[in-house]
């Protein structure tokens, strides 16, 4: 084996540029390989995390006729807060309509304890404060509506009999946070305000729960843990990678083709080379592991390439981030202004892995031939 190496090294470095090329090729699908699910890995970090801060804490005690994707279903998912509900903060969900620069804009208003601390909307702003009506919202919300901090303008909502009812808001923060389903569209108030303008009093439509809850049976309410609320933002981001794994993909098969071209035109115009082997004592087998070995040693060329660009790359952008496009934070998913990638141990080997056995596997495919050669017509240059 260690003669094979020898010879084939020997053989790649004497190749010259067309080693190179076939390795720097191979290289760039290399980086990027690590480069995209690097990214995705730090959008799946980013993410999972601002969920958990912003809405769904340690999980989260749900209406059963809660539908956070239904409007239709908030009039009446709601029901009094459980006695036991320790570590609970509760949420009470309602629709309503705003009025700003003379527009009509259909908002969902969320009452929430300003005395929480489970998740990280500032709930402080309203309680410390003169105004009347104080209400928060997120950064989108504000922008999409022309919204700032001290804006007012009319709400208009429904209490529990149906009965349509309004007053003036003021807005009293605007915070920054990148979780579409606590911004878009929700206007963030104190519960008790709530409860005395709906008279729907100690009712919430679902709880999050802090790090010290035990999860209990309750009548008309389900709990759904971390995991379960999480699951539909791994899906996305899991189907994302799939879709991405295609663009590389792409590279590694034009980088492996190039191998297997070089290969292929290596076997052919080295017949009397393999021939002088055979003739010298070496066994077809022996033979074909060497074009094998010299197919595979263009991955390690490769990482060896890549390695000299692709870690000042990948620091650069782990230090800096990647920045989104505003069209793609507006898309409903949670997504971060700047991404930083996250290039785990575990990424890189299996990456590594991944290029060194592609790139064995198509060298061995035109190295097979070799196995059927006649000693004497390889000797001549004539292939059978």
């Amino acid at each position: 084996m260690f003669l094979a190496l020898k010879l084939a090294f020997r053989n790649l470095i004497g190749a010259g540029l067309r080693t190179w090329l076939n390795a720097i090729v191979l290289s760039f699908a290399f980086v990027m390989i690590i480069f995209f699910n690097g990214f995705l890995d730090g959008w799946k970090h980013q993410a999972v995390n601002d969920s958990i801060e912003w809405e769904f804490g340690d999980g989260q005690l749900i209406h059963k006729k809660y539908d956070p994707y239904d409007p239709f279903s908030f009039q009446d998912s709601h029901d009094k807060i459980p006695d036991t509900s320790r570590f609970l903060s509760p949420v009470l969900v309602r629709q309503a309509t705003i009025y700003p620069n003379n527009r009509m804009v259909s908002v969902v208003m969320k009452g929430i304890s300003p005395d929480q601390s489970i998740v990280k909307i500032p709930v402080e702003f309203l309680k410390n404060t003169k105004v009347d009506f104080p209400v928060i919202i997120g950064k989108r919300m504000a922008k999409s509506n022309k919204l700032k901090k001290g804006d007012q303008m009319l709400l208009r909502w429904r209490d529990k009999n149906g009965t349509f009812d309004a007053a003036n808001i003021t807005v009293v923060e605007v915070f920054d946070n990148d979780i579409a389903s606590v911004d878009n569209g929700q206007l963030w108030m104190d519960i008790n305000k709530l409860w005395q303008i709906t008279g729907l009093d100690r009712h919430a439509t679902y709880l999050v729960a802090g790090n010290h809850y035990l999860p209990e049976k309750y009548n008309n309410w389900t709990f759904k843990s971390q995991e379960e609320l999480l699951e539909f933002l791994l899906e996305i981001i899991g189907m994302e990678k799939i879709s991405s794994s295609i663009l590389y993909m792409l590279l590694l098969a034009i980088a492996l083709l190039a191998i297997f071209d070089t290969q292929v035109l290596s076997i052919f115009r080295r017949q009397k080379e393999i021939g002088t082997y055979i003739a010298m004592g070496m066994t077809r087998f022996k033979v074909m592991i060497l074009f094998t070995v010299e197919g595979a040693m263009y991955s390690f060329f490769a990482m060896i390439l890549g390695t000299l660009y692709g870690i000042p790359l990948f620091r650069y952008f782990t230090r800096i981030g990647l920045s989104i496009p505003e069209a793609s934070q507006n898309a409903g998913v949670t997504v971060a202004d700047v991404i930083y990638p996250i290039y785990t141990l575990k990424l890189i080997l299996t990456t590594i892995l991944i290029i060194i056995i592609s790139a064995t596997l198509v060298s061995f495919i035109p190295a097979r031939k070799i196995s059927k050669m006649d000693p004497v017509a390889a000797l001549k240059g004539k292939l059978q």
